[in-house]
């Protein structure tokens, strides 16, 4: 005998329009979540919460000379954040910036290993540029094989990351080993014209960090002014629409990805060129992916990655500062920035979406 029953079940339902002031306060929701779940397992380490959240949270601005670092370190990853931001909106997820990051600083390197007598202020420029042809290089790969092969780009542009890592370790360990350097597996050290100048004297800053907020300002303006990065976010969110007024997605694709492989490559070319003065296999320190945090704790909004790249950036120095003062394993920064994406992401969900009970009707059997 069939009877009816029914049962209610939680649904998601897209709001009509996503309230502007609960998407400001999504991050900080996020963050507020992430300290207070962190905080907890500080306890349960045995670790005491208040020197971990001050070393961590608070001691990168206390001075002049931490704050330094933060910039430093804010400066590759707002610069690949942006350029994955662009690609994200597109719905084209590309998550190997890291190997697109590497290959950037290997192509920058080229230069200084093959003529280490050379000399001219045209150096450090050039680096970069041949960084930025470099990561592009390496992200045309994942946009060849999504457009004619239709694999997929999170998985391919991932293991070409892997891929990067081990020519990384090919070139350090052979060909490009610095013969003086005590069997390290670096290269030798750049001369002084391959070094990207200063901007803060008494600090590491340099002019990278200048490049890196005009690029900043160019991605504001290609998507917020632009034909081109209208057709990018039209594309993204709504494909249909998209195909029928005559968008390519391959030329989204495309365009997407090299975006993203450029920004990450001068990040790579920038980074052997300032704090580094050479090719070592720490060049790889987990930017690509920290960027992807960055770009979706900023709203995918060239204005917002800003702010999140500075936190970003503070919360690696502070973890440094734990790591010391308060004997904090780097697992648990790592911990603190995944708990805080994910937290930004349940957070966000509910402001572009609202919970409904809604009643399911089935038949059952008895």
């Amino acid at each position: 005998m069939n009877a009816l029953s029914a049962a209610f079940l939680p649904t998601l339902v897209r709001r009509e329009r996503a309230s502007f002031s609960a998407t400001l306060a999504a991050p900080f929701l996020a963050l507020a979540v992430a300290t207070i779940l962190n905080v907890a397992l500080y306890m349960a380490m045995g670790r005491n919460p208040v020197d971990v959240v001050y070393a961590m949270l608070l001691e990168p601005f206390l001075s002049w000379a931490s704050f330094s670092e933060v910039l430093l370190k804010a400066g590759p990853l707002l610069l690949i954040a942006q350029g994955l931001a662009i690609g994200f909106r597109a719905k084209v997820f590309n998550i190997g910036a890291e190997g697109q990051f590497i290959l950037g600083a290997i192509f920058a390197s080229a230069i200084p290993v093959w003529f280490p007598q050379a000399t001219g202020q045209w150096i450090w420029p050039l680096m970069l540029v041949l960084g930025t042809v470099g990561g592009a290089l390496w992200a045309s790969l994942t946009a060849f094989w999504r457009v004619r092969l239709n694999a997929n780009e999170i998985l391919v542009s991932l293991m070409l990351s892997l891929v990067a890592s081990q020519l990384l370790n090919y070139l350090l360990l052979g060909p490009w080993k610095d013969p003086n350097g005590f069997n390290f597996p670096q290269s030798v050290m750049f001369q002084y014209d391959a070094m990207v100048p200063l901007l803060i004297s008494g600090t590491r800053v340099n002019v990278s960090l200048i490049i890196t907020i005009v690029l900043s300002l160019a991605a504001w303006i290609f998507m917020q002014r632009s034909f081109a990065g209208y057709k990018l976010q039209v594309g993204g969110l709504a494909p249909r629409a998209a195909a029928y007024a005559g968008f390519k997605e391959g030329w989204a694709i495309w365009l997407s990805l090299l975006i993203g492989g450029c920004a990450a490559g001068l990040a790579g070319a920038a980074e052997v060129a300032g704090p580094l003065g050479q090719l070592q296999r720490s060049i790889s320190t987990g930017y690509g992916y920290a960027a992807i945090i960055v770009a979706y704790l900023g709203g995918l909004h060239p204005i917002g990655i800003i702010a999140s790249s500075l936190f970003m950036a503070a919360l690696y120095i502070g973890g440094d500062n734990a790591m010391v003062s308060a004997n904090l394993p780097i697992a648990a920064v790592r911990v603190f920035q995944g708990s805080l994406l994910l937290a930004y992401l349940v957070a966000i969900a509910f402001v572009r979406y609202r919970l409904e009970w809604r009643r399911i009707a089935h038949r059952s059997q008895s």
